[in-house]
């Protein structure tokens, strides 16, 4: 992610002001008989833009597979505009990391992203003008009609993160859920694809994702969420200045680096 001026927070997203486009509400969830989330709550408005920050194993995969209804919690409720998760999935767009992909399968760009659009096409049947539509402006926002044909084999890596972009926004969701879209991306890629996230924020989208990027996190992002298997400061990343908060989140001592490039005092 680029270094960029701290984006304003958008207009109308004060807590309460109307129903968010997502809602987590005292979230458990248990893994193989372990606690991997606990007690974890945030709203998430339309025109928001929030980076989730913590260390690894701290459950952020697990929380955005929760918000997706992938995960059945212990306790506690997940909505989308007002209703629950599982009944919403058509609402929400999902951008895994690359791996979970099979690049291997003979399909081109287009086709890749057509997937996308299954909830809304359904499996057994064809999709129409208006599914092409989508997936057509889908490749176009991430820059890549002129490789629409080509197989997804042969892309390289950053290529085929704005595939992925693309085909979660094939669904025209009203959320966008992210993992981790900046790893292994040359420079060039990473500022297209926030440029591309802050668009979509401003034309109303609300968009989650999960980053190891601190730094650009706190230029990039309205809110940040610090989530160590639960929510341990949710704020504007100018407010994220005290040290137990990020203490707390990543476990360093007094004198880390991590500290100082966060503006931690």
């Amino acid at each position: 992610m680029p270094d960029t001026a701290t984006a304003p927070a958008p207009t109308g997203s004060t807590p309460g002001a109307r129903v968010p486009a997502l809602e987590v509400s005292g979230l458990a969830v248990e893994l193989g008989g372990r606690d991997v989330l606990h007690d974890v709550s945030f709203r998430v408005h339309a025109g928001e833009l929030v980076g989730v920050l913590g260390p690894n194993g701290a459950g952020k995969t697990t929380l955005l597979r929760s918000l997706l209804a992938l995960v059945r919690p212990a306790s506690g409720t997940v909505s989308v505009l007002g209703r629950p998760a599982s009944r919403s999935r058509a609402a929400v767009g999902y951008v895994p990391q690359r791996h979970e992909f099979a690049w291997d399968f003979p399909i081109s760009v287009e086709r890749a992203v057509m997937s996308g659009r299954v909830r809304r096409v359904g499996w057994f049947r064809q999709p129409g003008v208006a599914d092409w539509r989508a997936v057509h402006e889908a490749v176009d926002r991430v820059e890549m009609s002129h490789l629409a044909t080509r197989p997804v084999g042969e892309l390289s890596g950053g290529q085929r993160q704005r595939v992925l972009v693309a085909r979660a926004l094939a669904l025209q969701p009203a959320v966008l859920l992210l993992d981790e879209p900046f790893t292994g991306l040359d420079v060039p890629t990473q500022e297209l694809l926030t440029d591309l996230f802050s668009s979509l924020a401003a034309e109303g989208k609300a968009v989650v994702m999960t980053t190891h990027d601190l730094v650009a996190a706190m230029h990039a992002c309205h809110r940040l969420l610090l989530v160590n298997r639960t929510v341990v400061a949710d704020a504007r990343p100018d407010e994220l200045t005290a040290v137990d908060a990020w203490q707390t989140t990543f476990g360093v001592r007094d004198s880390s680096p991590l500290l100082t490039s966060v503006g931690a005092r």
